[in-house]
């Protein structure tokens, strides 16, 4: 094969070392290719379509080589992404377990904590499939099928389109394999549960014209429950504890509760439960309801990790149809299953207007009476299915043109990710109506629905009194019909297709004085198409579950790229090197109309041993089928209201109390929470559903940004690297919806009235106390509106220090610290910027400063890795006196508010591994060594326990085999 060229030397040493490793047997087989042993293969490197032997680039690339892979401990491609350190808090991490919607039981990258949505993820330098909201599921991604992993820390729109505002993940994939390789994975957390295991086959051939590789991989992770994780055992952690399960005489864990109507003590309906061996049907054997021993720990159902199973099968092939034409392909698919479980629905039958009637045979009182009853029978459970089919396929080619080298592709690509969610645990209200309605014991000794000579028929009567593990008729511990009856399996569906059509063309315009001037320009066509259908009976509102309405649409778009790589100056004193690259990019979208985006990258090489490197780019995404057609849907916000008398600003903020007092809200309020309990802290999951919609009247977001950067590589230290990046990304006309918190602190806590009209509250009738003033209902759409930004450093050490005779070091470190991460939500003068940067909440923690180092050792046929995760320390605001160490804290946009500071963390990883004579590598290692625990947050960031979603949740050993033939 002739490999064009081209230099006679590439330059790797200024490179950081896990892009010089990876790279590195690209260069060797362009070097050991017979008589043009010393020229070298052009390839193309992420952030650029301009091929070239000289893999320098204008902007930082991070690269995780096969190896470095290997060497973790992690099983899912994104679990391995998520641990650099430029990456953000997870989008909705496998301990979110009260997350819902198309997205939920994926794995999702966020890169610079500005969204997974403006993240641009590609395989193989080709668009990965989206849903309808535009996030690429890395968990449908096998990782016995990653060659490595490029990440773009840079803005690139004027290279690859939409989405690519924050960076770029490229997964590589292996290709050109030529033998067979099986390996095993075990591993299992130190209690004893979360065992994953993994399975995998590669079988190639390549010869002289082809190359083809078949590929299989299985891999399984068992759920974790929160129970068995003193974090998560409770809902506010364990210096808060809700009594457990198995404490006291009676636990009634799906407890039952009567408010008897019109029975009132000072002003409070009275709630009853029925004793523990008690009969539910006589009112003699209930005691007035105790918060402390009758209400239910939720967390003992919960799942703080949920499972996940893929099945995996991919192929790829090359053949020469002649030596300068060559046709492609590549295959995969897999099939991913996740299941998430939260505890039994707390039904609250004033809340759906069901109330036990007053014939029912149930009813111990004689008169219509509401009930609270949580399910705690049937658990909720979503098992979320998503299938991937994707293809691409093409022809590729070379050509000389003046003894100049081009080289041209042209490609399809069809992704298809085909969805099902699979509820149960909520209930169909129709026929709890009918349950909790008339009834009575027929002559059978059956207690039947309706009235002698009026049966319904195919009811079965429900006792939601009969707390859980009662034995009694019409209790749902016993009646698995029953359960069956008012317990239906709903189905939600999504189909998701990317199709993409794309022209390629690079080469060699001219030879200048400094080097070649090169060009790279192409035109894509691609269509983005979506579905999204909640089961009709949740479509209706006829079921407990949140209410919601289909997603379906779809756009298409023409777009032309243009990139320059220009050579201005090449070995003079003071200029090494110094090339210019731009690019442009038209894009012609079916919904807003055509976008115009630029790239300009400098890099200057005063020395053979410093490169100074920067880039400034303009961005844009699109939006998405779900931001323009997706349906009003119902959603359980967490929130804090400011009114709250416990944890609200109201405590602290005479102002804020003076606007709630506006109001008519008492300074006792307290915010109900889910269950219809008073809240127990701040972000909490409200009662009460509240709307959210799209707007086909979107504009796409824009986004400008800026990196300046040195890397050197001194000469007189052989193998040493080290990078420094400032970076800084402005992104204006944010597509997104304000949270309800959002919403009532511009109201009470910024005094801006035009907010105070966007919510309504409930009036101070109620019997209930608890349910009076409290937000029953606030409606966003999403809107262009107000801005992110944020600006950082990027800092990267990696020196392989020379061998010795007890073996080879090397050490790699690298960081990220954020100088400042902001947010404005709206086009409002008067509404502050949120300031983000260092701040723990519902919505994610944003540490400052995230390090990685890695230590390695290898020996002979020995290898040993140690690595260190840090996490710097954040702040969150106090959900109890005692902790709150800042309690006079005070910023432009939460005024005064309660700070709790949250210490710093750091996780260790260890691997050992051995090369045994038979052609097998056998690892043994553990994920978080010291078994460290973070602490408690009581912002539950990505989580929906009182801890941080993306931290280690206990030590877990593994073992690894491979075996190549």
């Amino acid at each position: 094969m002739k490999h064009r060229n081209m230099r006679t030397a590439v330059r790797v040493g200024v490179l950081p070392a896990g892009i010089a490793v990876a790279l590195a047997p690209a260069f060797a087989f362009a070097q050991d290719s017979g008589k043009d042993a010393t020229t070298l293969d052009k390839i193309e490197v992420t952030g650029s379509r301009i091929r070239s032997s000289d893999i320098e680039t204008q902007q930082p690339v991070i690269s995780l080589s096969r190896a470095d892979i290997q060497r973790q401990g992690f099983t899912s491609v994104a679990d391995i992404v998520q641990n650099i350190s430029a990456a953000g808090s997870p989008a909705i991490s496998r301990a979110d377990a009260l997350s819902s919607g198309e997205e939920t039981g994926g794995q999702y990258v966020d890169l610079r904590n500005l969204g997974p949505e403006r993240t641009l993820v590609l395989i193989d330098g080709k668009r990965m499939g989206i849903t309808s909201g535009g996030y690429s599921d890395l968990a449908s991604i096998p990782t016995s099928i990653v060659e490595r992993v490029e990440v773009l820390t840079d803005g690139a729109s004027a290279i690859y389109g939409s989405d690519a505002i924050a960076g770029v993940i490229n997964i590589i994939t292996r290709k050109n394999f030529e033998g067979a390789e099986a390996s095993a994975y075990l591993g299992q957390y130190g209690q004893g549960d979360g065992t994953r295991q993994v399975y995998n086959f590669l079988l190639g051939s390549a010869g002289d014209r082809s190359a083809v590789a078949l590929g299989v991989e299985y891999s399984k992770e068992e759920p974790v429950l929160a129970k068995d994780r003193a974090f998560s055992a409770s809902g506010m952690g364990p210096s808060h504890p809700v009594p457990d399960v198995y404490q006291g005489r009676y636990r009634a864990n799906g407890w039952s509760a009567t408010t008897q109507k019109g029975r009132l003590i000072d002003g409070d309906a009275v709630s009853w439960t029925v004793n523990p061996d008690g009969d539910p049907r006589n009112f003699a054997d209930f005691h007035v309801t105790d918060p402390l021993n009758d209400y239910a720990n939720t967390n003992q159902q919960m799942f703080v990790q949920t499972g996940l199973e893929r099945t995996s099968l991919f192929a790829n092939g090359r053949f020469d149809l002649t030596d300068s034409v060559h046709f492609k392909a590549d295959a995969l698919y897999t099939h991913r299953e996740t299941l998430q479980q939260i505890a039994g629905y707390p039904f609250q039958s004033a809340a759906y207007g069901t109330p036990l009637a007053a014939d029912s045979y149930f009813n111990p009182i004689g008169e219509e009476a509401d009930f609270l009853r949580r399910t705690w029978e049937v658990p909720r459970q979503t098992l979320s299915e998503l299938t991937t089919f994707r293809f691409t396929g093409g022809f590729e080619g070379s050509f000389d043109i003046a003894d100049k080298p081009w080289d041209w592709d042209v490609s399809y690509l069809y992704n298809q990710n085909k969805g099902v969610k699979t509820g149960t645990g909520n209930l169909f209200l129709p026929r709890v109506a009918d349950a909790v309605g008339p009834s009575f014991l027929g002559s059978d000794g059956v207690v039947h629905c309706g009235a002698p000579g009026a049966v319904i028929d195919g009811c079965i009567p429900w006792n939601p009194l009969a707390a859980y593990g009662m034995s009694a008729p019409g209790s749902l511990s016993s009646d698995a019909a029953l359960r069956d009856y008012l317990f239906p399996t709903s189905h939600g569906t999504s189909d998701t297709d990317t199709t993409v059509y794309s022209a390629n063309l690079s080469g060699v315009l001219a030879t200048l004085p400094a080097g070649d001037l090169s060009l790279a320009t192409g035109f894509e066509h691609r269509r983005e198409r979506a579905l999204y259908s909640p089961d009709a009976m949740d479509q209706s509102g006829l079921t407990t579950d949140l209410a919601g309405a289909s997603t379906s649409g779809s756009y298409s778009l023409d777009e032309v790229y243009l990139e320059l790589l220009v050579p201005v100056l090449s070995d003079l004193p003071g200029a090494k090197e110094l090339t210019l690259d731009v690019a442009g990019r038209y894009s012609d979208y079916s919904t807003f109309g055509d976008t115009v985006n630029g790239k300009f990258g400098l890099k200057w090489k005063p020395t053979d041993d410093l490169l100074v490197r920067g880039t400034y780019a303009t961005g844009f995404r699109a939006p998405t089928v779900s931001d323009l057609y997706g349906g009003t849907s119902d959603t359980f916000d967490n929130l804090t209201d400011p009114c709250d008398s416990s944890f609200g600003s109201a405590k602290s903020n005479a102002d804020v109390a003076a606007r709630c007092a506006a109001d008519g809200i008492p300074s006792t309020f307290r915010q109900e929470a889910s269950g219809g309990v008073p809240a127990t802290g701040p972000g909490t999951q409200t009662n009460y559903t509240y709307l959210s919609g799209s707007n086909p009247n979107l504009m796409p977001e824009t986004s400008q940004s800026y990196t300046f950067g040195v890397v050197w590589s001194p000469s007189f230290v052989e193998g040493l690297n080290m990078s420094l990046d400032w970076w800084k990304i402005r992104i204006d006309d944010v597509i997104a919806a304000e949270t309800v918190t959002s919403i009532l602190n511009q109201c009470y806590v910024l005094g801006i009235d035009a907010s105070c009209d966007r919510f309504e509250r409930a009036g101070g009738t109620s019997k209930n106390v608890l349910k009076r003033y409290q937000v029953i209902d606030a409606t966003r759409t999403l809107i262009n509106g107000g801005y992110q930004e944020t600006a950082g450093y990027d800092f990267a050490v990696s020196y392989r220090l020379p061998e010795t005779s007890i073996g080879q070091f090397k050490i790699d470190w690298k960081s990220t610290y954020v100088d400042y991460l902001e947010y404005k939500r709206d086009n409002e003068a008067v509404t502050p910027v949120e300031q983000l940067n260092g701040w723990a909440d519902d919505g994610g923690a944003n540490f400052r400063l995230r390090s990685n180092l890695g230590l390695a050792w290898t020996y002979g046929d020995w290898s040993a890795n140690w690595n260190m995760r840090y996490y710097s320390g954040v702040k969150e605001a106090c959900a109890y006196d005692e902790s709150c160490d800042e309690p006079d804290f005070v910023s432009p946009y939460t005024r005064a508010l309660e700070v709790r500071n949250v210490g710093s963390n750091t996780f260790h990883d260890m691997q050992v591994a051995y090369r045994t004579p038979w052609n097998a590598t056998v690892a043994v290692g553990a994920n978080n060594v010291f078994d460290h625990e973070g602490p408690i947050m009581y912002s539950k960031p990505d989580s929906s326990f009182v801890y941080n979603g993306g931290f280690d949740i206990g030590r877990f050993w593994y073992l690894k085999y491979q075996q190549s033939f």
